[in-house]
């Protein structure tokens, strides 16, 4: 399978809000409009990352965004949306997918942190790759969650 990054004028795009939509967003209430309203100009500001079906190049099996903060000190960034079609999870997807975001977040953007609201069923991913644990468990979209993060402390 294959993973790129896109922007919101690529023929992907609407099968990437799709997964987002599909997976993420309606299963706890939440919409991309409700997104958009808590991160004003997300959509535009994120770094899209999609990975495709290898059989049917069209059709998008995940998805992941990056929110990059580069003025922040150390410049880092925010992994965001991630989504992996439920027939595809466990294959490899994710991984692929936060390989292309970490390769973009440190060698193009300069970023040296990258971290996440990881949802508490989703912490053991994260962990296999080597991101480490930064905050206990707190609650978000009325989700169990903690921050993790790979790169500068």
């Amino acid at each position: 399978m294959r993973a790129q990054r896109i922007t919101t004028a690529h023929a992907l795009y609407p099968g990437a809000c799709d997964l987002r939509d599909r997976v993420l967003l309606k299963p706890i209430g939440y919409s991309l409009e409700r997104l958009a309203v808590e991160y004003p100009g997300c959509e535009e500001r994120f770094e899209h990352f999609v990975a495709t079906d290898p059989e049917d190049e069209t059709c998008v099996i995940g998805v992941v965004c990056l929110y990059p903060k580069p003025d922040a000190q150390p410049p880092e960034g925010k992994l965001m949306q991630m989504a992996v079609d439920e027939a595809w999870q466990g294959r490899g997807v994710g991984r692929v997918l936060v390989a292309e975001l970490m390769d973009r977040a440190t060698s193009a953007l300069g970023l040296r942190r990258v971290y996440c609201h990881a949802r508490i069923d989703a912490c053991k991913f994260y962990e296999r790759l080597g991101w480490r644990y930064e905050s206990e468990i707190f609650m978000e979209a009325e989700i169990e969650h903690r921050v993790m993060a790979v790169g500068a402390e």
